[in-house]
Order: C-alpha cells, then sequence, then structure tokens
C-alpha cells in the first residue's frame, strides 16, 4: 500500500496500526484519536517488526526484545540505540497522506552546572549513558572508562548468535570507535579505576594517572563467579568478547565439552555449541534447571528442549576435580571433555564504591534517581541495587535491556531532569527456535500459575506474592509480555491479573 497516495481514516482504528511503504521504506501509521503518526515500521535493535508491538502512550514498543521509540520523534529507549525515522503526515477529505520524511534535528546546546561527567564501566550501561547526554544536548566533557580491551558490545550475543557461528564478529560493537570521536566522547579502554574520593569526584585508575568529574556514573558491571576445584584454571568463563573467541577456539578443535551450570548463561552456551555440533553434557546441582528462579514448570519444560537437540544432563551433583582431558563428579562419575565452560553465576562489582565509601548491600545502594549515597555519584546497570516501583522492593537485576536503560535514566538525573527510575525489569532468553520473555522481579515468589502449554510454544508463568504477580514469563506471547510491561511501568496490578488470565 502506496501510503503517499492515501489511506481513507476510517481504515485506521482508533490506538490501531496500519502497514505500507513511502519512498519504498516500510511505514507504520499509528492512530491516536485524532491524531496519526507515520514512522519506520522496524524496530533498529534487530529489525522486529513493530507493527506486531503495540502503542503506549506516545510510544510505539517493539515485541521482540521491548525496545521503545517515540512516535513524535522516533528517539529510541534501550536496547535499541538508533531512532526509527518519521514522516509528515497529512489529513485531507478523510483520507490520511503520508508526505515528507523528517530530518532529525540535532539538540539543542543545554543549560546545567555539570561540566564534566566521568563514566566507569564501557558496557550497556555506560554506552546508554553517554549517548543520552549527548542526545539531550549536553555539550560537556564525557569520559568512558572500561576494563576491557573493546569498545562496548553487544554481550547478550557472546551466549547466542555470535558463540553459535550464526552473528560475525562485525555485528558485535554497539558502536564503532569513530562514533565516539564524532560524539566527542573520550572512550579509555584496557583501564581499570582504582581508587575513587566521593567528595572530590576524583578517580585513580590504575596506570596512576587521576581523573575528577562534576559528576560520576559507576556502571562496573558484573564478574562471572570462577570455580576453585583442582585443576579448574582449565574452565572458560563467559563475560567479554575474549572469552567468546577462546570458546570459539576451542570448539573447532573439540567436540566433547562439558557445560557447568544450568542458568540461563550455562543453556545460551550449551544451545550454541550444539550449533556447532558439539557434544554437550550439563552439570549443575539443582534437580531441575532453572527451578529456583523460573520454577520446576518451564524448567522442566526447558530441559526438555535441550535433551530434544542432543545436550545430556548430569544434575544434582557437582564437579570434584579436573583430571587431563576428563571432568570428576562428585558422584565418582568421570566425563570426557575436550573444553569446559561455567556459567555459574557472577557478583557485582561493587569494590570501587566499596573504596569510596558509598553505601552497599548486595550491591550499590541507590534512590529511584539513581542516586548513591554520595550526591553526583549515580550508579546503573548490574551493581545498582535499586527501588523497584511494582514490587515494591529494593531489587538488583542482572539484565541486558534494564541496564540500558538505567543508563539512560541515570544520565537525565546527571544532567539535572530528575527522572525517576520506573522501567519493569526485562530479559529475554533464546534456547533454539524458543524464546523466552521475562517481564518483572520474582525474586521471593511463593506461587507460580501456568498457562497455555509449552507443547504448542503458548505459555504464560506467572509468579506470585501472596496474591500479586510480581513477574511473568512468556513463550509465544510477545504482545502480551508488551502489555504486562506497560500495566507494571503504570503500577497497575489489576491490568496484570486481566492479561494473565486472558491466555487460555
Amino acid at each position: 500500500m502506496d501510503l503517499k497516495s492515501g489511506v481513507a481514516l476510517h481504515e485506521i482504528a482508533d490506538g490501531g496500526m496500519l502497514t505500507g511503504e513511502a519512498d519504498g521504506e516500510n511505514v507504520v501509521l499509528v492512530r491516536r484519536g485524532g491524531e496519526i503518526f507515520a514512522v519506520g515500521a522496524e524496530c533498529t535493535h534487530y529489525h522486529g517488526p513493530l507493527a506486531d508491538g503495540i502503542v503506549a502512550g506516545d510510544t510505539i514498543r517493539c515485541p521482540w526484545h521491548h525496545a521503545c521509540f517515540d512516535l513524535r520523534t522516533g528517539a529510541a529507549t534501550a536496547p535499541a540505540l538508533n531512532p526509527i525515522p518519521v514522516w509528515d503526515v497529512e489529513q485531507r477529505d478523510g483520507r490520511v497522506f503520508v508526505t515528507t520524511k523528517r530530518e532529525i534535528p540535532l539538540a539543542a546546546p543545554m543549560q546545567t552546572n555539570v561540566k564534566s561527567v566521568g563514566i566507569v564501566g564501557a558496557g550497556v550501561a555506560g554506552n546508554a549513558a553517554a549517548e543520552m547526554m549527548r542526545r539531550e544536548g549536553f555539550a560537556g566533557g564525557i569520559t568512558i572508562i572500561g576494563a576491557e580491551e573493546t569498545v562496548p558490545i553487544d554481550r547478550p550475543n557472546l551466549s547466542k548468535e555470535y558463540l553459535a557461528g550464526s552473528a560475525p564478529e562485525e555485528w558485535m560493537p554497539l558502536r564503532d570507535a569513530d562514533f565516539y570521536r564524532a560524539q566527542n566522547i573520550e572512550l579509555i579502554t584496557g583501564r581499570r579505576a582504582m581508587l575513587l574520593d566521593a567528595t572530590t569526584k576524583t578517580l585513580t585508575l590504575d596506570d596512576r594517572s587521576t581523573r575528577t568529574f562534576d559528576a560520576i556514573l559507576l556502571a562496573t558491571g558484573s564478574e562471572p563467579v570462577r570455580l576453585s576445584p583442582p585443576g579448574a584454571g582449565r574452565v572458560h568463563v563467559l563475560r567479554t568478547l575474549r572469552d567468546s573467541r577462546a570458546i570459539i577456539a576451542d570448539a573447532a578443535k573439540g567436540k566433547r565439552a562439558v557445560v557447568l551450570g544450568a542458568s540461563f548463561i550455562g543453556l545460551e552456551v550449551a544451545a550454541s555449541l550444539r550449533a556447532r555440533e558439539v557434544e554437550v553434557t550439563v552439570v549443575a546441582p539443582d534437580a531441575i534447571p532453572l527451578a529456583k528462579t523460573m520454577g520446576v514448570e518451564i524448567g522442566a519444560f526447558i530441559r526438555r528442549l535441550h535433551e530434544e537437540h542432543g545436550v545430556r544432563f548430569r544434575l544434582g551433583t557437582t564437579v570434584a576435580t579436573f583430571e587431563g582431558d576428563r571432568v570428576i563428579l562428585a558422584t565418582g562419575e568421570p566425563l570426557l571433555a575436550d573444553f569446559i565452560v561455567a556459567g555459574v553465576g557472577v557478583r557485582p562489582n561493587t569494590q570501587l564504591a566499596q573504596i569510596g565509601g558509598l553505601a552497599v548491600d548486595h550491591g550499590i545502594i541507590v534512590d529511584e534517581f539513581l542516586q548513591t549515597s554520595a550526591p553526583g555519584i549515580y550508579a546503573a546497570g548490574d551493581v545498582a541495587h535499586y527501588p523497584d516501583r511494582f514490587s515494591g522492593k529494593n531489587v538488583r537485576v542482572e539484565h541486558w535491556v534494564a541496564a540500558g536503560r538505567q543508563g539512560q535514566t541515570a544520565a537525565l538525573n546527571i544532567l539535572g531532569r530528575r527522572t525517576p527510575h520506573t522501567a519493569a525489569p526485562f530479559f529475554w532468553s533464546a534456547h533454539y527456535d524458543v524464546t523466552i520473555n521475562y517481564t518483572g522481579n520474582a525474586a521471593g515468589y511463593d506461587g507460580v500459575e501456568v498457562r497455555g502449554s509449552f507443547d504448542d510454544r503458548r505459555a504464560l508463568v506467572a509468579y506470585r506474592s501472596g496474591a500479586r504477580v510480581t513477574a511473568v514469563a512468556t513463550i509465544g506471547l510477545d504482545r502480551e509480555s508488551l502489555l504486562i510491561e506497560r500495566a507494571m511501568e503504570d503500577g497497575d496490578q489489576q491490568a496484570v491479573d486481566r492479561i494473565v488470565a486472558s491466555i487460555t
């Protein structure tokens, strides 16, 4: 449908969407009352179809990974970085015409007392914060200090498409080095901040140089838990691009792998290695994978899914020792292994905050504006222990999308915009042809409600604390997942209950 030739207004339901083309590009028309918007039809994250998502307020949201775009400007909310295009629209004689594609205007310089910002951590939270500040018109100095040798990368792909061999390495950087130079963002890689003086906002790096800023964002992320049985130095962990490259190199040489831990990371690694035709055995102390975090129903389904793809499980046991090309389990059973990958959890990197005297409890304690106990110092991502609006609890989440959104919120607050963090935690996990979407935070749940059918790949699992739904996992129900996320943002428990009850 050529939208430049016009379409009858009545063909677009109020609150609905209609797809078509303008100048050879796919476009979605969105109607809100008497107002019509025309935006690009594909998410700029992984090219998800926005018409299959939802319209929420002045935004359109992607069904795949919950990226969000402003209908008026196209501006993106994590996990997307780039805006979607926006067209002007005219209404004449009961018809809607898409006209001119808009140029994205440069932000006007903003007024702020903050002249320099230091960001510790070159992950998604740090990158999102830096980009948001430039998008908002901040012209002061921005410095990102990262311990890894690379530019910020698409970390979820380390255990998914990149490890499986279906995503080339050039897809991995979030931005290339030229982007940071063009945005006048100083990117320091391969350097660690070792000391923090919270009073003067001074950082001392591992080369003994010092940097002082008007504001600091701590986005230091997490470190993988490393195992300590004899011989455990041979075990791969997965956090960095270098880690993923090392696993890929071993997968090219050896065809038998043992994965330690049935976490999401461990199971994603197992799926990716199966794509490379590596024999995989998963060893974990739990009787059912993911049962503690996701419940026995979804855990049992994921186990069956992996077994259908050739993964073997040794559950209810741990590793006792490593001997050459063998892993000896606590049961005494030997497993042949050309290489080993451990996915047994991570710990937040809070050392710098502790050295600086900031309040720390299972993470760096922040308020609803993501400010730490020290004025002018903020935290975002895996390290932030923040008040979750929907559950009413202080939580710390280790999710990629949440980290990016927190980085954006922290940036606004650094610039004086006083924006509370209200986004519901969200993550996705891919296993072969099945993707699990998870919204909310189920810590401490005491009840599980399963609706739909795992066999039909259309299921919803609601996690309850008492009568209250605190988190929902879905398979094959992308739109419902988006609607639940929006309801959680609004603090609308009744809407969450209605959506859960609608699945049969």
